[in-house]
């Protein structure tokens, strides 16, 4: 059995003036930034929809779902496989055939399909909500929601993604991969979520995944 995170709540127990602060942050960086055409974008992901469903909201729970992305991470996303800083071997040969002006539509037209909702593991949800909402101190993890938004819908000025509803395995296995240093896409951002991924467990990383599945 599952239930839904309380995430929106305001009363959260870490209190309303650390949501208060990250909304006005977000807020100055929330419009929308896509320079692509959504409608081109929808022509163009027959291909991606194999993979990630035809609404952008994938079956298998390895495959990310797309529907809801901010445009600025999607596109960029694109650009590491094209240019080798993130290693699929899949995903590079399909964005190798994209230009710039096919990564934008594309960006575009994911951001604006609906995420479906999930659910988390109501086991898990403690202490994932502990460290989505406020890290740990003592081991020098910082709070997800710094830099993803109280309710995981990312930044998209920074080019920080939205996560609220992806799914556990798919976020569990990008953590483990920064941790080992096999996904360095965070080079710009001074490698804040190698850094950061380094400090977990196994356990912890299961749990903050289940938690940000089931944001809504």
């Amino acid at each position: 059995m599952t239930r839904r995170n309380n995430i929106g709540n305001p009363r959260s127990r870490l209190g309303r003036g650390t949501l208060a602060v990250c909304a006005l942050l977000l807020a100055a960086v929330w419009p929308a930034l896509a320079d692509g055409d959504a409608e081109q974008g929808r022509a163009r992901s027959a291909t991606c929809a194999a993979c990630h469903g035809a609404d952008g909201n994938s079956v298998n729970p390895e495959w990310p779902s797309l529907a809801g992305q901010n445009p600025k991470y999607l596109a960029d996303s694109l650009h590491s496989f094209k240019n080798g800083r993130r290693k699929n071997a899949f995903m590079s040969g399909q964005a190798a055939g994209l230009d710039d002006q096919a990564i934008q539509d594309l960006a575009a037209y994911y951001a604006t399909l609906t995420p479906r909702r999930l659910t988390a593991d109501p086991a898990l949800v403690e202490p994932g909500e502990r460290l989505y909402r406020g890290g740990d101190l003592d081991k020098g993890i910082s709070a997800c929601m710094a830099c993803h938004g109280p309710a995981g819908r990312g930044n998209p000025g920074a080019g920080y993604p939205t996560l609220a509803g992806q799914h556990a395995a798919y976020t569990a296995i990008q953590l483990l991969a920064y941790r080992s240093g096999q996904r360095q896409s965070d080079a710009d951002k001074n490698q804040v979520m190698r850094n950061i991924s380094a400090l977990m467990s196994e356990a912890e990383i299961r749990a903050v995944a289940s938690y940000i599945q089931g944001l809504q």
